[in-house]
């Protein structure tokens, strides 16, 4: 459903993706995990066309998008939820996924429907956004990515500065949405919801995919040394790293 191939973003002079290659299966969930500036959210919003692209390319359902603007990406099914959330804060939760609507695709995903797996947004429809607390935030803001119908949807710090409980609910109406068979990138700092919600575990170091494995087959042991670069201390080629656990 999505690859990169021999991708590279830079901030001007700064490399912030480096020859990042990986592939997502439909239906499949991916957690992408690593330290702050390892690249996980510069190589999101390129995906989704926030940033532009130095050089590789990106194909989503067989179609290059690679040089599409992000509305056009969005039309084509790829969805961001960025980090801080990003809603237009004056306006009602309502008016936040009516706005989305009219962007997106036809499909079933609509208000009802995001209701229905968020149901924390019922009785907040006509309340201003900018008002709502974090988690709640968090929930409008994913199902405005909802509403578009998209075939992939790209999740960048879903529990950043949330509450435990707050982290509960929307890990607990996500599960909803990774049951439907949509495809799921997700960059999470918190290591253990991370393996417990992907189907695979990719770990950057750097702007480079260090570690890529099932998350059936890593240890909590095996991410942590890839995060802080261990592994490559210890003689671990990256490049292999990154082959290894590709979808079959």
């Amino acid at each position: 459903m999505l690859e990169l191939d021999h991708l590279e973003v830079r901030h001007g002079l700064l490399p912030a993706v480096r020859d990042v290659s990986l592939s997502v299966e439909q239906g499949e969930t991916l957690a992408l995990v690593g330290a702050n500036g390892a690249g996980k959210s510069s190589l999101l919003r390129a995906v989704a066309g926030s940033y532009p692209v130095t050089a590789g390319a990106i194909t989503c359902d067989g179609t290059d998008v690679t040089t599409l603007p992000a509305y056009a990406r969005l039309r084509r099914g790829i969805a961001l939820v960025p980090e801080g959330r990003k809603l237009f804060r004056e306006m009602t939760v309502q008016e936040n996924l009516l706005v989305a609507m009219s962007c997106g695709r036809p499909g079933p995903w609509n208000i009802e429907r995001v209701v229905d797996a968020f149901p924390l947004l019922a009785p907040l429809l006509q309340r201003v956004a900018g008002n709502l607390s974090g988690g709640e935030q968090q929930a409008a803001a994913i199902g405005r990515a909802l509403v578009t119908n998209p075939t992939v949807l790209l999740l960048d710090e879903v529990s950043l500065g949330l509450a435990p409980v707050a982290v509960d609910d929307v890990y607990r109406s996500l599960r909803a949405v990774l049951g439907g068979g949509t495809t799921v990138v997700l960059v999470e700092q918190n290591l253990d919801r991370a393996l417990q919600i992907a189907d695979r575990m990719v770990c950057m170091l750097e702007g480079q995919v260090v570690l890529s494995s099932p998350t059936e087959d890593v240890t909590h042991q095996q991410v942590t040394e890839a995060y802080f670069g261990l592994r490559r201390q210890a003689g671990h080629d990256p490049a292999q790293a990154g082959r290894t656990g590709s979808p079959s």
